[in-house]
């Protein structure tokens, strides 16, 4: 957890603002110092270190002499600096939360509340933030604690609990952004779009924050208001997607051909493209857009959305299924992608790169008999396939129809000689083929030759 808050809200910790000098006496004087239980020394010593560098284990040393000489204001900006170089560490906030027990409840909670949210107890973090809440001196000093309340409330999915606490954020941090950032992100979530645009359109109204008017903007377009979308951005390329939406297709391309070099390294700005040639039935010049927006976004699932489309309007039913089938992989609707693939099928039943995709996914959900059905397909069109020979030996061993897993293992060897499978495992097979597998072998135990 960042606990960087932390620092200044103990006292600004050191300040490191000293002037270099050279190195006083070494570690080892201050540690002998120490060991001899000369603590006033030892801390003199390691203060004279502490100039040339500002590490954990000697805010670590400092701050324990700093409490055995009952320098406890010292000992708090020690443990506080070394929150500000290591936010997780669990010796600091112990230490602080004892110093702090007595005189500060406020500040005690919140770090016992950092401490359980850092060792994963986080009902008992959210309790302390709570509690911290409940002993700040005004709500400014509760802010922290609030927010840190949030985060782990959104973390847990409880999203009421994180909107009622970034509710009372934004009254209370109302020059910040954050808290109208996260209510829009979280309405989304549970309310849908138009709440998420309520409480940006409320952060512009009232506090003008910078970047929402883009940001409403894009949530205009999301939600099929393209016109107040065009009354609010200033960007190029927002502008000519509320063109193209309300059908002012050739005024969006005379922007987007504006900007072409400008923004050519953007994969929206090939997006719009590929949409407007579309539109414009330039199915051509469409799927170079679409390349070119590939290109930049690889792992999109637009892409093939776009390409799907456009094969639809073609009349090709066959890409026009496999690409929507790609593009419910990367969306993770593995289910609704394997109909599309089986939809392609029917359409083109020879098609090795389809046959193998679908054989892949049966597989990946574990339906593996139908997953062979498809592998011996494959087979059939490529007998010299190894993957796929390989994938029926296995299977047919599985099922204990072992003839017919050493037939795969013997094609398997004959198109793949080093294949390292059919090496590893080819005796075994054909010893289950020969004895009949494991029941058999026992019979053969037990009546020998009688068998």
């Amino acid at each position: 957890m960042d606990a960087s808050w932390l620092f200044p809200l103990l006292g600004g910790g050191l300040g490191w603002g000293l002037s270099r000098r050279e190195k006083g006496a070494k570690m080892k004087l201050a540690e002998q110092l120490e060991e001899q239980e000369k603590y006033e020394e030892a801390y003199a010593e390691y203060k004279k270190e502490l100039s040339n560098k500002a590490d954990v284990d000697l805010l670590t040393k400092l701050g324990h002499l700093a409490l055995i000489l009952d320098k406890k204001e010292e000992a708090k900006a020690f443990y506080a600096t070394i929150l500000d170089l290591d936010p997780p560490n669990i010796l600091a906030h112990e230490q602080l939360i004892d110093l702090f027990v007595h005189e500060d409840k406020f500040k005690y909670y919140l770090l016992r509340g950092n401490l359980h949210a850092l060792q994963q107890q986080l009902s008992h973090a959210k309790s302390d933030y709570k509690k911290a809440i409940d002993n700040a001196k005004d709500q400014t000093e509760a802010l922290p604690a609030r927010y840190l309340f949030a985060g782990i409330a959104e973390g847990q999915e409880k999203y009421q609990e994180a909107i009622d606490e970034y509710l009372r954020i934004a009254d209370y941090d109302e020059e910040n952004p954050v808290a109208y950032l996260k209510l829009a992100e979280l309405y989304e979530k549970t309310e849908g779009i138009i709440a998420s645009i309520e409480i940006l359109e409320r952060g512009l109204r009232d506090h003008n924050f910078e970047g929402f008017d883009e940001m409403l903007a894009g949530y205009y377009i999301r939600n099929s208001q393209p016109d107040k979308a065009l009354e609010l951005t200033k960007q190029d390329l927002t502008k000519a997607r509320a063109l193209m939406d309300l059908e002012r297709n050739d005024e969006a391309f005379e922007i987007l051909d504006k900007v072409r070099e400008t923004y050519k390294n953007q994969p929206v700005l090939h997006s719009l493209l590929a949409q407007y040639y579309f539109q414009k039935g330039m199915k051509n010049e469409a799927f170079n857009e679409i390349d070119e927006y590939a290109k930049l976004d690889p792992n999109s699932p637009l892409i093939y959305q776009m390409r799907a489309l456009i094969y639809e309007n073609e009349g090709d039913s066959f890409n026009e299924h496999v690409n929507w089938g790609k593009y419910n992989i990367l969306k993770g609707e593995k289910e609704v992608a394997l109909n599309e693939y089986l939809t392609a099928y029917q359409y083109d039943n020879s098609n090795v790169e389809l046959i193998e995709t679908i054989a892949v996914q049966l597989e990946g959900m574990k339906d593996f008999t139908k997953a062979c059905e498809f592998y011996e397909r494959l087979v059939d069109l490529e007998p010299k396939n190894a993957n796929a020979l390989q994938k029926l030996a296995v299977f047919r061993d599985s099922i204990g129809d072992y003839s017919m897993a050493l037939e795969y293992m013997e094609r398997l060897k004959e198109v793949d000689p080093r294949n390292q499978f059919a090496a590893d495992n080819f005796d075994k097979f054909k010893e289950r083929a020969e004895n009949g597998g494991g029941f058999m072998s026992m019979l053969k135990s037990i009546f020998g030759k009688r068998m």
